[in-house]
């Protein structure tokens, strides 16, 4: 079926430094854009199993002959890092092994799914405006369009977003139920709106399902500002070349040669099926990312119309064009990219090794320092962030150090690179779970990391067959973290 992710495999379901006085957050637990927590709490239950059958079982006409009538099933999980949370493919079982035992558990997630951004918002209305006002005839399959008005809220998370993060709080909780006793979870958030309510909706989630409702939790968030002159290594922006050098110029330039080679024959089509329509490459593209951002609009993530004009391979064609994006202006193919993500991976570092931070790059040195703000006695942690800042975070880890740079010429498929593609790594509510075991028979501590239920298997530690490495050899592996990256070069 058009929607299906290749899910044939078997397992069990994952369950400077700073300015002289530093801000530091605690997330009000009544702002204005919060719902209420009992609404959250009666959808969410559902909103995992509503993505999980829908990547299973949207139906629909796989072949091309579906876009003549915009009958296409819409393919849920290939629609970039606009995609909803769902579980990528994975070769080893994702589970806790049995003989083992986790003693520290690690999530960074993305925020849950939202409206677009405000820029990308604007040239969605001036569209939808364009189209109708000069589109003659509404042809079969896109009849909705006559009718259609915009009403998508920029940048905040949708319900259905909502949704996710407390369905997520709740996963991690019955997943690490083990070490609740012993700990309780310190959560932090960059400083962006959706970033702060996803935290706070993860929570609502953890507590819910663990019978505790009658606490202020999310007010113990930690806030980290995403404003200029705060170190934060939740989000990427304290690096000037990174940020203002050519760098990302040349990876949308790559982005760019794949986009001019596949969207031209969706244009064309496009033009036919609404005449007296001016489609451009751009707009073209615009269209179809109403699709993504239309279905998270749903409660329960009812597939827009927008979707079923599209083939499957039109759908694959743009995750692949979204794919390309992230990996050359904020992954592996981007130079200095992996640099903007070794502060995390030194605080990462601190945490499992219960020893202070060491880094000299995006970590904010005051909140490092204290306890109150970055304990290193937790068994559990929580971090949230944005997908760009966590492509970072994975190159730095080193998670695709085995994928190729990806053609620009012809698409290549997430089994062609090594599982990566931005609808695996980075779609909405993204989550990589961080684990430190310990397994009968040995007194070495074991890591391993899962992105979005897929194991992925350490590199340069000698993993083992689970993919895992053990704890010194997994820090040694992270040298090009330790000494700082390629930092220095920042200030160039």
């Amino acid at each position: 079926m058009d929607s299906k992710r290749n899910i044939d495999y078997k397992y069990s379901a994952v369950y400077g430094d700073e300015p002289d006085h530093v801000r530091v957050e605690a997330l009000d637990d009544s702002g204005a854009n919060k719902r209420p927590k009992q609404t959250l709490l009666k959808f969410a239950m559902g909103s995992t199993l509503i993505a999980a059958a829908l990547f299973l079982a949207v139906g629909g006409t796989a072949s091309k002959c579906c876009t003549k009538t915009a009958t296409c099933s819409g393919s849920l999980g290939t629609w970039g890092q606009y995609s909803p949370w769902g579980p990528a493919p994975s070769k080893i079982d994702p589970a806790i092994p049995s003989e083992c035992k986790v003693t520290f558990a690690q999530i960074l997630s993305r925020h849950g799914s939202r409206g677009p951004s405000a820029d990308k918002g604007e040239k969605y209305a001036a569209l939808v405006k364009e189209l109708q006002e000069s589109v003659t005839e509404y042809t079969k399959g896109f009849e909705f369009f006559k009718d259609y008005k915009y009403e998508l809220i920029p940048d905040d998370l949708s319900l259905y977003g909502e949704n996710e993060m407390v369905d997520s709080g709740k996963l991690f909780y019955n997943r690490y139920k083990n070490l609740v006793s012993e700990t309780e979870p310190f959560v932090r958030a960059s400083g962006s709106g959706r970033v702060i309510m996803s935290a706070q909706n993860f929570t609502h989630g953890y507590y819910e399902a663990q019978g505790r409702n009658d606490g202020d939790f999310a007010s113990r968030i930690l806030v980290i500002p995403e404003e200029e002159g705060y170190n934060n290594t939740l989000e990427h922006g304290s690096c000037k070349l990174f940020e203002d050098g050519p760098g990302k110029k040349e990876g949308s330039a790559k982005q760019k040669e794949w986009k001019d080679i596949w969207v031209p024959s969706v244009q064309k089509r496009l033009s036919k099926k609404l005449p007296g329509a001016k489609f451009d490459i751009d707009s073209t593209v615009y269209f179809m990312e109403l699709c993504p951002f239309e279905t998270v609009a749903s409660p329960d993530l009812a597939l827009s119309p927008f979707c079923r004009a599209f083939s499957k391979d039109e759908w694959r064609n743009y995750d692949y064009y979204q794919s390309l994006e992230k990996w050359y202006v904020y992954g592996p193919g981007r130079d200095l990219a992996s640099s903007q993500g070794v502060g995390f991976v030194n605080e990462l570092i601190a945490r499992l090794t219960g020893k202070p931070v060491q880094d000299h790059t995006s970590t904010n040195s005051t909140l490092d320092a204290s306890p109150e703000t970055f304990p290193l006695d937790r068994k559990l942690y929580a971090d949230f962030s944005h997908d760009n800042g966590m492509m970072t975070v994975f190159s730095a880890l080193r998670l695709f150090e085995d994928t190729k740079d990806l053609p620009t010429t012809e698409r290549r498929s997430p089994e062609q690179l090594d599982g990566y593609s931005a609808s695996r790594a980075v779609p909405f509510g993204a989550r990589m779970y961080v684990e430190k075991m310990q397994c009968a028979g040995s007194d070495e501590e074991l890591v391993r990391i899962i992105l979005n239920e897929r194991v992925v298997p350490l590199r340069g530690c000698d993993a083992d067959k689970l993919g895992r490495c053990k704890l010194d050899k997994f820090v040694e592996s992270m040298s090009f973290s330790r000494s700082g990256g390629d930092w220095s070069r920042c200030g160039e």
